[in-house]
C-alpha cells in the first residue's frame, strides 16, 4: 500500500496522529500506527483534490473547523471504508436463521411481522442473499418480514438501490439463482424487481446514536458482520451497547467469522444455533 502514497503530500506523525483521532471519533473506524502509510494512501487523492500538500492543511480547513464539510466527510468516509461483498457468503449463519430463528419467532409471534436488519449493508449484496434464502425456503408466502439495510455512504447505498452488479459479485452464488432472481443487462445483473422490493434502503452511520437506535429498536435480528473489526474498541462497544438496548427480545446478533464481542459486552451471549455461532440477546 506505500506505493499508493502520492508523494507530495507531508505526514507529520503529529498530523497523522490528529486526523486518525478525528476520523476514529466522527466515523468509528480506526488505523493505528502501521497502518498510517494504508491512511494517507486512501485521503491523500482528496488532499490533492484541493490543491494542498499537507495533511494539516486539509484537516484544519475542511474537517475540524468548517462548519460545512459535511459533504467532505462523506467523501473521506467512502475512501477509507472497503465496500466490497458478493452473494451468498457465509450461509451457515443465513441458514440458522431461515431454518431455525425465522420458524422460532413464528411460533411466538404468529401474527406479527418480522423484522431484520442488515447495518453496514455496501451495495446491497448480503440482504438480497436474505431475501433469497427466505424466499427459497417459502417464507414470504406464509407469513410478514420486512428487510432493512442501511450504510453510512450515499454512495453505496445509492448502489443497493439500483440493484446492478458485475459478475464479480456472483462467485459463491448458484447459477441456478443467478438465473432466477438476476437479468442480464449490458453485461451486468439486476435484482429482480421482486426480489429487490423485499428490502428496504437507508443511509444510518453506525457512530449515530440516533441512526442505530431508529433502527434496531423494531429488529430482533440484526447482521451487522465483518464491520466491527474497522471499529476502534470504544466504537465498536458503543454500536453493541446500544443494539442490545433496543433491540426487541430475544434477540439475535450476527457478526463476521472473524469477529469476537467477548470483549465488548456482556449483554449478548454466544450461542450455536442450527449449526452456526450467533450471539443471542434473552
Amino acid at each position: 500500500m506505500i506505493s499508493s502514497v502520492n508523494p507530495s503530500i507531508r505526514l507529520p506523525h503529529r498530523a497523522f496522529e490528529l486526523l486518525r483521532d478525528l476520523v476514529q471519533e466522527r466515523t468509528g473506524l480506526y488505523f493505528d500506527d502501521a497502518e498510517s502509510d494504508i491512511f494517507l494512501g486512501k485521503l491523500s487523492p482528496l488532499v490533492v483534490e484541493w490543491g494542498f500538500d499537507s495533511l494539516l492543511d486539509y484537516y484544519y480547513y475542511f474537517l475540524k473547523y468548517d462548519p460545512g464539510s459535511a459533504h467532505e466527510w462523506r467523501k473521506l468516509f467512502e475512501a477509507l471504508t472497503v465496500q466490497e461483498s458478493f452473494f451468498w457468503r457465509e450461509m451457515d449463519q443465513i441458514r440458522a436463521l431461515v431454518d431455525v430463528i425465522v420458524p422460532r419467532y413464528f411460533r411466538d409471534h404468529s401474527h406479527d411481522a418480522l423484522s431484520i436488519l442488515r447495518a453496514a449493508c455496501a451495495a446491497g449484496e448480503e440482504p438480497l442473499t436474505i431475501a433469497m434464502a427466505l424466499d427459497e425456503a417459502g417464507w414470504f408466502d406464509r407469513a410478514r418480514i420486512k428487510i432493512h439495510a442501511s450504510d453510512a455512504s450515499p454512495r453505496a447505498v445509492e448502489a443497493a438501490r439500483n440493484g446492478l452488479y458485475r459478475e464479480r459479485s456472483f462467485r459463491n452464488l448458484p447459477p441456478a439463482l443467478k438465473e432466477k432472481y438476476f437479468v442480464c443487462e449490458d453485461g451486468l445483473w439486476r435484482a429482480s424487481s421482486e426480489l429487490h422490493s423485499r428490502v428496504h434502503w437507508r443511509i444510518a452511520n453506525l457512530t449515530s446514536e440516533a441512526d442505530i437506535a431508529l433502527a434496531a429498536m423494531a429488529s430482533p435480528v440484526i447482521f451487522c458482520r465483518n464491520v466491527l473489526i474497522y471499529f476502534s474498541e470504544s466504537a465498536a462497544r458503543k454500536t453493541v451497547r446500544i443494539f442490545a438496548e433496543r433491540m426487541p427480545r430475544p434477540g439475535y446478533l450476527f457478526v463476521g467469522a472473524a469477529e469476537s464481542l467477548s470483549k465488548l459486552t456482556s449483554d449478548f451471549k454466544l450461542r450455536e444455533i442450527g449449526g452456526a455461532f450467533v450471539y443471542g440477546r434473552s
